[in-house]
């Protein structure tokens, strides 16, 4: 345990996802021992971030205005979407360079565990989106993983339901089981989105 400042920095730190104490502990250190300028930029970063970023109107993801640059674009398809989980996602899929079309981010994924229901996503989102009968195609693009498997189950029984003409399609195999759409490749994306498949049952 440090005193006062210190020790508040390092459990401020240590509230960050994958930052565990020793780590807290090392950036603290890290900054103590920084340049004030280098610490100041960073300072104005974070608070830049927090004033000007908000989230897409139309999508859900991240943007500096109503609107995030994707769904501005009028040269992309917006008669496909894709829905994935996180603004991270959609970065992963952009990557590859194989989808033209616009996003749907749900802002998680079902987890009865910590839970987090259908409500607490963007679901009624998607849905109020897919109304003006522009959408031929949504491409659920969660994460290969329980929650996301969830997620996708849930998603394309609804959409089946609700939206009969739609075209329900799911990323094909490529990613690994209980792995993030993050840390996935640019090949092994992209090989995912070539195959991806129709969800029939």
């Amino acid at each position: 345990m440090y005193e006062g400042a210190v020790q508040d920095l390092i459990d401020e730190l240590g509230r960050l996802p994958g930052v565990g104490p020793k780590s807290a502990q090392r950036i603290a250190f890290h900054l103590l021992q920084a340049d004030a300028e280098d610490v100041t930029r960073l300072v104005t970063a974070l608070t830049e971030v927090k004033a000007k970023v908000r989230f897409c109107e139309e999508c859900g993801n991240v943007a500096q205005g109503e609107r995030c640059r994707i769904c501005a674009d009028p040269r992309r398809d917006h008669s496909a979407i894709c829905v994935v989980e996180e603004p991270k996602d959609v970065v992963a899929i952009e990557r590859t360079r194989e989808f033209r079309g616009t996003y749907h981010v749900l802002g998680g994924a079902i987890s009865p565990i910590d839970g987090i229901g259908p409500d607490d996503l963007r679901v009624r989102e998607l849905m109020q989106r897919l109304a003006g009968g522009e959408v031929q195609e949504v491409i659920i693009a969660t994460d290969p993983n329980l929650e996301g498997e969830a997620t996708a189950t849930y998603l394309s029984r609804l959409l089946r339901t609700t939206v009969p003409d739609l075209a329900v399609t799911r990323l094909a195999s490529g990613l690994p089981v209980g792995g993030d759409l993050e840390y996935a490749d640019e090949v092994t994306l992209g090989r995912a989105f070539e195959g991806r498949r129709r969800v029939d049952a």
